[in-house]
């Protein structure tokens, strides 16, 4: 299956300049859908995680099935305000501006093996926010997962010199 297929490309969104990827495709078709979050599951079942870590929105659309199929916990991070408990704070750079991401204070134990999972990797920014926020928990990254990487961005070289090896299903270029 080529995942490609089921990724709508549209212009100027979020604001002019910026192709946005728009994953609904692969959401609205049980088989594309099943086969993305097979592949992810296949990358990383020898990993040792016990954890994913994934990014509100799109990112919970991945992680959470994934984790459910690999048998291991779920860590929503969201922005400020939408989490009820104790939390610990990032702010990152995006293409096209910054954001905050939260997550629980005590979702990841120390030395815990932690999966990074989202949609795209673009900047870097937001996958940078979540590896920083695993770290400053205590957390072992054993991974970092996404659908979708532009390779025209600098996301991958972010990555890089984190020191964190990271696995894509499609690469735009």
């Amino acid at each position: 299956m080529n995942i490609r297929d089921f990724i709508r490309d549209i212009p100027d969104y979020p604001k002019e300049g910026i192709v946005f990827f728009d994953i609904t495709p692969i959401l609205s078709d049980p088989n594309a859908f099943r086969y993305t979050v097979d592949c992810l599951a296949e990358k990383f079942k020898n990993s040792g995680a016990t954890k994913i870590v994934a990014a509100e929105a799109r990112g919970f659309i991945f992680g959470a099935p994934l984790a459910y199929k690999m048998g291991i916990g779920f860590v929503p991070v969201r922005k400020p305000g939408k989490l009820p408990y104790k939390n610990r704070c990032v702010t990152y750079e995006l293409e096209y501006g910054s954001d905050t991401l939260c997550m629980h204070e005590d979702a990841i134990d120390e030395d815990e093996k932690v999966l990074v999972i989202d949609d795209l990797l673009a900047t870097g920014g937001t996958a940078e926010g979540m590896l920083q926020l695993v770290k400053e928990a205590g957390g072992d990254i054993v991974g970092c997962g996404f659908v979708l990487q532009l390779g025209f961005l600098d996301g991958p070289k972010i990555l890089k010199d984190a020191g964190q090896d990271h696995c894509f299903l499609l690469e735009i270029d």
